[in-house]
């Protein structure tokens, strides 16, 4: 399994997320002590959806993220280049419409075929570097936790650019530094020491958390980052720190717009 440190190779990294998938969610949601959910609302936010929207979702995974912002009644379409997870999210999208047809027959307001409340959610492989979208498709694109992964960062900061419509907006969930210097040295010793052991409890391929911790560590920090994502062309970066800043959402707008 390649480290932070190495070439961020796709079909490696693909490998080790198809080898987590089953697990994936469960796990972040044991390491995060149940954070993941906060950190989702905030990028949703973040993204201000509403119904009739088109969002990108890259590096969706499970379509955990995806699923959430389909609520709010935009239709999203979930890329992502591990096959496996995406096998994994079509389980899940599978099983809770199953869920909401039954709870609509017992209720006895439907025929049960209706689906969840909410916009689509299309589910479909892609690389973050060259993706399989025409120019100007989506009026909003986010990426949680899979921009550390890409081998070219303002590659895929510029192919989110190029799919998304003038005046669309950018929200990246990223891990990121914590503001105060105790709680910073703290969460670091936790990333190098305490994550990779209790991923061994709970996830089916431990060894992927230590690059987890890994990556975590050699990630720029706020501010850094936010100068990348001017550099690729997007204007009216900010950012908002989650959680004192061990998780951060940046959130961005491509020029050329009415807003």
């Amino acid at each position: 399994m390649s480290r932070a440190g190495l070439d961020k190779k796709p079909d490696q990294v693909a490998a080790m997320f198809d080898q987590v998938a089953r697990r994936y969610d469960l796990t972040n949601a044991v390491l995060s002590a149940g954070l993941d959910r906060t950190w989702r609302t905030a990028t949703a936010r973040a993204l201000d959806l509403a119904p009739g929207l088109r969002v990108l979702d890259v590096a969706a995974g499970t379509a955990t993220s995806s699923r959430a912002f389909a609520d709010s009644g935009s239709d999203v379409v979930a890329c992502d280049f591990s096959l496996g997870m995406l096998a994994e999210g079509r389980r899940r999208l599978a099983d809770r419409a199953r869920s909401a047809a039954t709870t609509t027959t017992a209720s006895g307001t439907g025929t049960g075929a209706a689906g969840p409340v909410g916009g689509r959610v299309l589910l479909t492989a892609g690389d973050g570097l060259r993706l399989p979208f025409a120019d100007e498709s989506f009026d909003r694109v986010t990426i949680s936790f899979g921009l550390r992964n890409v081998a070219a960062v303002d590659v895929c900061l510029g192919e989110l650019l190029r799919v998304t419509r003038p005046g669309g907006v950018l929200a990246v969930c990223e891990f990121s530094r914590p503001v105060w210097r105790p709680v910073r040295t703290v969460y670091m010793e936790y990333l190098m020491r305490a994550l990779p052991a209790v991923a061994r409890a709970v996830s089916s391929n431990p060894d992927s958390y230590v690059y987890l911790a890994e990556s975590i560590r050699a990630w720029p920090g706020q501010a850094e980052l936010a100068e990348m994502v001017r550099s690729a062309g997007w204007t009216r970066v900010n950012w908002r720190n989650l959680s004192g800043g061990i998780v951060a959402v940046h959130r961005a707008v491509r020029p050329g717009g009415q807003d």
